[in-house]
């Protein structure tokens, strides 16, 4: 009797098990369905969300153009460059074709205008002028960008040209992309200043004023969006990174060759959607909130407060309730001077003993160290108080 009843048992399960997969992988191909590959990511923790043939090697046209955009803003704030920087624009650079702002040979341009050509526009003689400019040649340029791939750790990426003009051995993947986006918005977040603008003007004070429309729609039709970059060649099709914000969550899509603009966009969208409807940001502490207490001898605050140099938030699923997290904090061995923004230990957050996330602390105001004078009066009265 007993053999029978785990035998019913054993045949219920092999029929459920195949109708709970396909009604995951229904769910799955019900986004995107007509890219080529695709990914969707939290740009706080790089957690992704969906995915579909994220690691397939294709061609992603103008995308290629994020690499550009982080070695501009290194070297922008390296002090390499600098925005008002003018620059003189060559023949090879004037002569690009495809997506343009149509710079002329020997024209006089600023560093910012190139990077709303790039940004905006994704102007390919923009692109070349600032490789030119970096690196003396766009060929040096593309050796600077395939290493910073490399830095990233990402495997399925190489770079031919600086542009992403279809050529061959030009290639990167759904995944790598996402990396490279979210490498844009989190570690140089001024590039939002640029992806984010629907329409501006280049030359706006001359008589060549030049207008410029953003090719990236969302930052104009959907709720948060803020960039990044779109891409089209005859191989590449139609591909997107965008990256939106909302109620604290910051999302990074990316759709690769989708057969039209509209097409693209609009399963980009619904990309997005999906994220905002399934989850949600627990604000656990807040940038500023005191987690330690603690004493520093021959400094001229005995006690200082240790503080969280920003927001520590959690993305959670929306359906997520009363989850209980557990707090580690570590200081550093600080050495005086510190100065707020100083980074002084870090702060864990553990759910179930596992590690989910972490957070930078510093102090909450500047700790110089005593004075000589100080000290030796310090020295006095502990000698005097017998407390030596």
């Amino acid at each position: 009797m007993k053999k029978f009843i785990w035998f019913i048992v054993f045949v219920f399960l092999i029929n459920l098990f195949p109708v709970c997969v396909f009604a995951e992988e229904e769910k799955n191909t019900e986004l995107i369905p007509n890219a080529v590959s695709g990914l969707l990511m939290d740009a706080d923790t790089g957690k992704i969300i969906f995915e579909k043939d994220k690691n397939k090697k294709v061609a992603v046209a103008s995308m290629t153009k994020m690499v550009a955009q982080i070695i501009i803003l290194e070297k922008i704030e390296e002090g390499k460059i600098k925005w008002d920087d003018v620059i003189t624009v060559s023949k090879n650079a004037a002569d690009m074709g495809g997506s343009q702002i149509y710079i002329s040979e020997g024209e006089k341009i600023t560093i910012e205008d190139l990077m709303k050509g790039i940004s905006m526009a994704s102007g390919n003689d923009a692109t070349v002028a600032m490789a030119e400019v970096i690196s003396g040649s766009e060929s040096k340029f593309v050796q600077l960008m395939n290493k910073k791939v490399k830095e990233l750790g990402l495997k399925n990426t190489q770079f031919k040209n600086c542009t992403g003009l279809d050529e061959d051995g030009h290639y990167s993947s759904a995944y790598d992309m996402a990396v490279i986006a979210r490498e844009l918005v989190v570690n140089h977040p001024e590039i939002l200043k640029f992806s984010s603008v629907y329409e501006d003007y280049l030359r706006e004070n001359t008589d060549d004023k030049f207008w410029l429309v953003n090719t990236n729609k969302l930052v104009r039709f959907y709720e948060g969006a803020d960039g990044l970059k779109t891409g089209h060649t005859d191989n590449a099709g139609y591909c997107l990174a965008a990256t939106a914000k909302k109620k604290g969550l910051r999302l990074i899509a990316i759709v690769l060759g989708e057969a039209n603009a509209k097409v693209r966009n609009s399963e980009t969208m619904e990309l997005l959607d999906y994220g905002y409807q399934n989850l949600k940001v627990n604000s656990l502490k807040r940038s500023g909130e005191v987690v330690k207490r603690i004493k520093l001898d021959k400094a001229d605050s005995e006690i200082v407060d240790i503080v969280l140099a920003d927001d520590l938030n959690i993305v959670e699923n929306i359906d997520d309730s009363n989850k209980e997290y557990e707090f580690e904090v570590k200081i550093s061995n600080i050495k005086l001077p510190v100065k707020v923004g100083d980074i002084v230990g870090e702060i864990i957050v553990y759910s179930n003993n596992r590690k989910v996330k972490d957070g930078k602390l510093t102090v909450i105001k500047n700790v110089k160290p005593l004075g000589f004078l100080q000290l030796l009066k310090n020295e006095f009265i502990d000698l005097v108080s017998g407390e030596f």
